[in-house]
């Protein structure tokens, strides 16, 4: 090889062999875009999940626990949210917020969001679960459907009280914006009647304990009770209600909805002032 060519050959390979280097220590490891996928997914899903940031343009890139975060909000105080949120998941070291503030900024709407889907969800379930704890309602005959906060019953109801009951717990639901009572009236053995038989087999073997819980998950899933102002109590099965609400009509309602717990016998609410 002539020297020219060899002078020119050589820092040529260098340069290769340097790049090819770089390359290949530049390159995630298999593990670590395990991470970053792992990572930006939970910071996404927590954005989706948020009141304030689920309806917000916003997109999520990890690398090396570094979040780059894209997108515009209407708030400073929202592109302040969604730093703190991605600062807060395990093994993020930094943050790049390039999310722009517009005051006059429109979310799209389009299809139904993740964290709605979610909201509906959760709505169905909280119902379905005061349907279960009540010892008037058979939650088995009873379908719960939720759209956008709108609630739907559908099925049977052995009595019209039972129905009306089943329409209450589902409105006094948190994150309900209505409820459509489709309920049809069965007066046939082993609707609500089976429900009522199995409270007085089962009657009792159940707990205080259970009885407190569910009692105390009635009122904090309520959306016109505090429920975390009230201390639940029970003994026997008679619960004790104690606190301060703010009206009559809050503590009425608090005294309804312990009472139809399955097990509850009765409910003493002297200290439960307003």
């Amino acid at each position: 090889m002539n020297k020219p060519l060899q002078k020119l050959f050589i820092p040529s390979i260098a340069l290769l062999a340097s790049m090819t280097i770089s390359s290949f220590i530049m390159a995630a490891t298999p593990e670590q875009e395990i991470t970053n996928a792992r990572q930006e997914s939970q910071i996404w899903t927590t954005y989706a999940l948020s009141p304030y940031l689920r309806a917000n343009d916003i997109k999520v890139s990890v690398v090396d626990g570094k979040a780059t975060l894209t997108g515009t909000v209407e708030e400073a105080v929202n592109k302040d949210l969604a730093t703190a949120i991605a600062m807060g998941v395990n093994g993020i070291k930094d943050v790049d917020n390039k999310i722009d503030v517009r005051a006059d900024y429109q979310p799209t709407k389009s299809e139904r969001r993740y964290g709605d889907q979610m909201d509906d969800l959760a709505i169905s379930s909280t119902i379905k679960s005061k349907l279960l704890w009540s010892k008037y309602t058979n939650s088995q005959s009873i379908k719960v459907n939720t759209l956008d906060g709108k609630v739907t019953l559908e099925g049977n109801a052995e009595t019209e009280e039972a129905k009306k009951l089943a329409g209450r717990l589902a409105k006094d639901t948190r994150g309900v914006r209505a409820v459509e009572n489709k309920l049809v009236i069965n007066k046939t053995p082993g609707i609500t009647g089976m429900a009522k038989a199995s409270t007085k087999e089962v009657g009792d073997v159940i707990s205080d304990s259970w009885i407190t819980t569910k009692v105390k998950s009635t009122l904090l899933y309520s959306s016109n009770v505090k429920g975390s102002d009230i201390e639940v109590t029970t003994n026997a099965g008679v619960v004790t209600l104690s606190g301060k609400l703010d009206t009559g009509v809050e503590r009425a309602l608090a005294v309804e909805l312990a009472e139809n717990v399955r097990g509850v016998k009765s409910v003493q609410a002297k200290t439960l002032t307003n």
